[in-house]
């Protein structure tokens, strides 16, 4: 059967549908429960796809999230942000990945294959699954602790590290027997087709997304950004190059981009479903048969990855300073083998690196490896319970001099003073405008701005609004300000908001939806001038004005919150607001009275 039919489409969605939540219910992360779902409905399970279409064929779709994934990863590594984790990325994340590469390559060894094939399985074996280990610390609320952190920073560097693996695997196949040489011509044009991508991307990419960006239109910035990856990985392959490598370099260029956010918000669910699908497919291949029949070998993969990885952990974070439970726990979350693993088992496959089946063993040993994570974290939870009994301390280590960002809403006049002062104080923000020229006179005016809608779910999330200290709401429009407000509320009901109002409905309508810091835009600086007018063109004392200001704002503030109870009942608003009048004319004549009678003391 050719082409992907809706009756296949609807079985795989519906699998990624029940899967993935179920996984979460169940507590073994996305990606082991797509393994497991693929391999029930595959040809070793019930069938039901491989009687339909040719696995193979679906898998070539689904590698496209593979390319999508790296592309995104490729988007979040700022220099600046590489630059301040050095020390955990390059220091930690490089001694576990060289670590483990190599221990593993000597047990590889002793299974009789080449010095080439054993080096190639010890560095696809010892990435982990990035998908998995954030999925548990997130779910676990451990992504914030000590060893959360450093393990996001391991993962950083192992996503790094296989960007090359990936492309130089045709390499690891130069040099297995008979295989041919490399093409000097071929070379020079894989090497010219790089820097033409690098050119492109930091001199016209910008711009197109610029113009595409100003027309307003959501789904032609969507098609951009799937234009963008797609043309690289066709430009990469046409040169024999690695489609993912192309597509990290073309993420890496637009790291910097005002653009990023918006990118990452609209690839995201692409990648989700895509990788969903490509965890499918590697579960329909898993044979039965060869773990009936290599059940020992298969087991030994997996426990001997697992053995490795944890005692190479465990090692490097005590020698970075944390302690035994945290120590143990960065090594248990790191133990598993990852998707990558996958990846270069399959493309080395292609490329004939390795025997398709051994490869069909290293797989389902890293799926068992993935396995036994879940159950290790609750052996590891009934220790630290233990550990914990009679303490009053928190067993995991808080990181140090840890800080949230500040995601502003809005760049116009209102919000650039906010980010004057936060840039000033080296207070990190996000800051989002859906204006492509306002992001554009921030960036001219030398201040970092991002194209994005703060009131779209997904931009939020691209801002890592769960790990910001606080939201600002200051954008001009009283409509997008309340959507994005209950949006948050609903999402993250804990996050602190400060918001921006236009006049008194507009606070009475944010502190419906549940705001509480709430400032009017022309309040102060209406109080702040009228006192100059007192001071200067009446030439009243300095005493008295501030005086009465304060009475004033005072009385303004409590009618504020006392209309909040019947704001949306005119006559009432009406009938308060001259009560309040001659309240306050009535507070002024006291004080002024009172400050006589003072005067006469």
């Amino acid at each position: 059967m050719q082409g992907l039919g809706l009756i296949q489409i609807a079985v795989f969605l519906m699998t990624a549908a029940i899967a993935a939540p179920l996984a979460k219910k169940l507590k073994i992360g996305s990606v082991l429960g797509y393994l497991i779902a693929g391999f029930l409905i595959g040809p070793y399970g019930i069938g039901i796809i491989y009687q339909l279409y040719d696995v193979e064929n679906i898998r070539h779709v689904a590698e496209f999230g593979v390319v999508l994934l790296l592309f995104l990863i490729g988007l979040e590594l700022r220099p600046k942000r590489i630059w301040a984790m050095r020390s955990a990325i390059f220091g930690l994340g490089g001694a576990q990945v060289v670590g483990s590469a190599l221990m593993l390559m000597g047990f590889a060894l002793l299974a009789n294959v080449t010095p080439i094939v054993a080096l190639f399985i010890g560095l696809s074996l010892a990435l982990s699954s990035t998908a998995f280990v954030l999925q548990v610390l997130e779910e676990r609320g451990e992504l914030t602790k000590r060893h959360g952190r450093l393990a996001f920073s391991v993962l950083l560097f192992q996503d790094l590290a296989a960007i090359p693996l990936i492309a130089l695997v045709p390499v690891f196949a130069i040099n297995q027997a008979g295989a041919p040489g490399m093409d000097m011509w071929a070379a020079g044009a894989a090497i010219a087709t790089i820097i033409a991508v690098v050119i492109f991307g930091h001199y016209v990419l910008n711009e197109l997304y610029r113009l595409v960006a100003a027309t307003k239109v959501r789904e032609a910035m969507t098609a951009s950004a799937l234009l963008t990856v797609v043309g690289v990985a066709l430009a990469m392959e046409h040169v024999g190059l690695s489609a993912a490598l192309g597509s990290f370099i073309a993420g890496v260029i637009l790291a910097d981009s005002e653009y990023r956010h918006q990118i990452e918000a609209d690839l995201a669910p692409f990648v989700g479903l895509l990788l969903g699908l490509f965890f499918i497919t590697i579960g329909m291949s898993l044979d039965i048969y060869v773990l009936r029949d290599e059940y020992r070998m298969v087991l030994l993969v997996a426990a001997g990855l697992v053995a490795v990885k944890l005692t190479i952990t465990y090692l490097l974070a005590r020698w970075r300073g944390l302690s035994n439970a945290s120590s143990r726990r960065l090594a248990i979350v790191l133990s598993q083998g990852g998707e990558f693993a996958f990846v270069l088992f399959t493309a080395g496959v292609i490329a004939g690196v390795l025997d398709p089946s051994l490869a069909k063993v290293l797989t389902l040993g890293v799926t068992l490896s993935m396995i036994t994570t879940p159950l290790l974290l609750l052996l590891d939870d009934m220790a630290l319970k233990k550990e914990a009994s009679g303490k009053s301390v928190p067993v995991f280590e808080k990181p140090r001099g840890q800080q949230g960002h500040i995601i502003v809403a809005g760049l116009g006049r209102f919000g650039q003073i906010i980010t004057r002062v936060l840039s000033a104080r080296k207070v990190p923000f996000t800051a989002l405008d859906t204006s492509a020229t306002q992001i554009n006179l921030i960036k001219k005016a030398g201040f970092t701005g991002y194209f994005g809608d703060a009131s779209r779910l997904n931009i939020l999330r691209a801002s890592r609004i769960d790990k910001a200290a606080g939201l600002v709401i200051a954008v001009n429009n009283q409509e997008a300000s309340l959507k994005i407000a209950r949006i948050v509320r609903d999402h993250y009901p804990d996050l602190p908001i400060f918001a921006r109002a236009r006049n008194r409905q507009h606070v009475h309508q944010l502190m419906d939806v549940g705001v509480t810091v709430i400032r009017r835009e022309t309040f102060l600086s209406a109080v702040e001038l009228t006192k100059d007018i007192l001071t200067t063109a009446f030439y009243e004392e300095d005493e008295t004005v501030n005086r009465d200001l304060k009475r004033f704002m005072e009385h303004d503030r409590a009618r504020l919150y006392d209309d909040y109870k019947h704001f949306t009942d005119i006559e009432k608003l009406r009938a308060a607001n001259r009560t309040a009048a001659i309240e306050l004319e009535e507070l002024f004549a006291s004080d002024s009275k009172n400050g006589d009678d003072e005067a006469k003391k």
